[in-house]
């Protein structure tokens, strides 16, 4: 592996961010992620935590949280439903020694990966974290091929992306041309732009690019 190679692997490189209001738990976790190579981003509360979802992008540089139920202030639970109202989707875990079953459906109803209850083992939370970033790295990438889908179809001119339209809808050829009046000769031409400009090798691939490329900013919506 190259210099640039490691550089750029590691700006990848996501935190777990600790919610807890007590410092030797704060501590504790802290020791045992950084023992297991894991960035580590610790906060004695939420208001510390939405400070710094203001100053870091909506929490780009997370990857997981660990959430503290009980806490001065706002409460891990009523954190949850602040970040899905700010539309903030890092994964989460929440951690208490006062757990019970309705709450932890909750929680995981709201999007948490999971809840656990103290005292939990090293292995245990370990497996979390890393299924948690897993998670975040699958989303982000989707995430990113969706823009870039998106950014393609807006290359496109009005009658590809009516063509495309059709092409998505199950039209043939000779259906997509009586369509919209025009011959099939123009129908395929415009299939071969829509495959060249969309990237796509094949038709599947033109499928998926369309179909991740369906969004509220569309350019086919």
């Amino acid at each position: 592996m190259t210099a640039n190679e490691t550089s750029a692997d590691s700006s990848k490189r996501r935190a777990v961010y600790v919610v807890d209001d007590d410092e030797a738990v704060r501590d504790s976790l802290r020791w045992l992620l950084e023992a297991n190579a894991f960035e580590v981003v610790v906060l004695p509360g939420a208001d510390q935590l939405l400070a710094r979802a203001r100053l870091t992008a909506r929490l780009d540089d997370a990857g997981c949280l660990l959430l503290d139920v009980r806490m001065p202030g706002m409460s891990g639970l009523e954190l949850q439903d602040e970040l899905i109202r700010m539309d903030i989707r890092v994964p989460q875990v929440f951690i208490t020694g006062h757990g019970d079953v309705p709450m932890a459906v909750n929680c995981v109803k709201k999007g948490a990966v999971d809840f656990i209850e103290k005292p939990f083992s090293e292995e245990q939370l370990c497996a979390l974290v890393r299924q948690c970033l897993n998670r975040c790295d699958a989303e982000h990438a989707s995430a990113n091929a969706d823009r870039e889908a998106a950014q393609r179809l807006s290359r496109l001119t009005a009658r590809e992306r009516q063509v495309l339209d059709l092409i998505v809808a199950g039209r043939l050829n000779k259906q997509i041309a009586d369509d919209l009046t025009i011959s099939i000769k123009t129908v395929e031409a415009h299939r071969a732009n829509l495959m060249h400009k969309l990237g796509a090798r094949t038709m599947a691939d033109l499928m998926r690019t369309a179909l991740a490329g369906r969004g509220p900013r569309s350019a086919l919506d």
